[in-house]
């Protein structure tokens, strides 16, 4: 215990979650970096070579193995991940503007040079090599994961990620289930605690809202919420109200069911809304907010990449910080807080969540489990839409 608190406090000195931090610059050492020896150069992998649908997933045998760049680095060899909405959207090249400028910030590379492209975002195996600065891993641990969406992602046997993004895995999940949870549980940590302000100090009693509670966000917002004692209104369709239910959720409202909004204007008033949905529900959910008493609205469906994909990076950057605060202000009028939250990469984050998780009170969410040889047909689902948990992939 005493040495998960150190390494704690040492990588809350250091972890990086804001995207638009510029990175530090420099050329990898000449100088040995790694603690252990080189091995085989390549390794299977689900890559694309350019973006659209669901044909230009292709397996290989032949991708390059990554190898360490920096100290603080270390490589996983991965036992599961899986598949998230942002993959499927990735795909298809959303947010590649934003994505290929923190790829390369000095623009030296040219369109396309991203392929081959590795997607997937959460892993849960085990370190197989650590760079010569971290100190508080070593091969053999097992670890989990989430890795943004500018690097090379875990639909391979190995993926390298900064010791500041990895975490000791649950002692209490197998690697399928713990594979499962970092991407979504670090979007919703993002939206109800670093942005959303609450945690288990201030949350007992507040009333809260979720707007597509049934997905691997929302599933893990409400069980992270009970855990801190809020009352939980959770909405989603009507075949997903058991599965929300038996998560926690106090309220369940069927959104399909044609008086969504008669249903929630015979409630209270709550404190905090997560919107996992977008579109047109922040036309009418902020009126459902307490008025002038710090209440808060908190959107995952922002127009940030589209703007930078169709406008470019300078235009695009602008017309999302226009909208923006313009939103912020006109709902800060109104006496509520509107707030958009991303999803941030975060070891010590992870560290905090899996304690929940091993005191019992986060359970991952699984739908469907599909073998490494079948993530064509694992993408394909998510991108159908309606999930009830999560997809994952295992590897090994």
């Amino acid at each position: 215990m005493e040495l998960l608190k150190t390494c704690v406090l040492k990588r809350n000195a250091c972890a990086v979650s804001c995207f638009w931090r510029s990175p530090v610059i420099r050329e990898p050492s000449l100088r040995k970096i790694s603690t252990t020896s080189p091995r085989s150069t390549v390794m299977p992998a689900w890559v694309i070579d350019k973006y659209g649908k669901n044909e230009v997933l292709r397996f290989t045998e032949n991708m390059m193995i990554p190898f360490i760049h920096y100290p603080n680095e270390v490589i996983i060899k991965v036992h599961a991940a899986s598949v998230n909405p942002i993959d499927v959207n990735m795909r298809s090249g959303y947010g590649a503007t934003a994505l290929n400028m923190k790829r390369d910030p000095l623009h030296i590379k040219t369109k396309g040079e991203e392929f081959p492209l590795t997607l997937g975002r959460d892993v849960s195996g085990v370190v197989m090599e650590c760079g010569l600065d971290v100190k508080y891993f070593k091969p053999g641990d097992e670890v989990w994961a989430a890795v943004p969406p500018w690097k090379q992602g875990t639909l391979s046997e190995f993926v390298v990620v900064s010791g500041n993004e990895v975490s000791f895995k649950p002692r209490s999940l197998t690697h399928t289930q713990a594979a499962s949870l970092p991407y979504v549980a670090l979007t919703a940590w993002s939206a109800i605690n670093k942005i959303g302000g609450l945690d288990d100090k201030n949350c007992s009693g507040k009333r809260i809202l979720i707007l597509g509670a049934s997905g691997g966000v929302g599933t893990f917002a409400i069980q992270v919420l009970k855990a801190w004692k809020a009352h939980v209104t959770a909405v989603c369709s009507q075949d997903a109200s058991e599965l929300v239910r038996k998560l926690g959720a106090d309220d369940v409202i069927d959104y399909r069911s044609g008086n969504m909004e008669e249903q929630l204007s015979s409630l209270e008033p709550f404190d905090f809304i997560l919107d996992n949905v977008g579109g047109s529900t922040e036309t009418w959910a902020l009126k459902f907010l307490k008025k002038w008493s710090g209440a808060t609205y908190v959107t995952l469906v922002t127009p940030f990449l589209l703007n930078m994909d169709r406008l470019g990076i300078a235009d695009g950057m602008l017309q999302t910080g226009v909208t923006m605060g313009s939103k912020a202000l006109k709902h800060f009028c109104q006496g509520v807080h509107y707030r958009w939250a991303f999803f941030m990469a975060s070891g010590p984050y992870l560290d905090d969540i899996a304690k929940l998780v091993d005191e019992g009170k986060i359970k991952p969410v699984i739908e469907k489990t599909f073998p490494f040889s079948q993530v064509p047909e694992a993408f394909l689902k998510v991108e159908r839409g309606h999930a009830r948990g999560k997809t994952v992939i295992n590897v090994v």
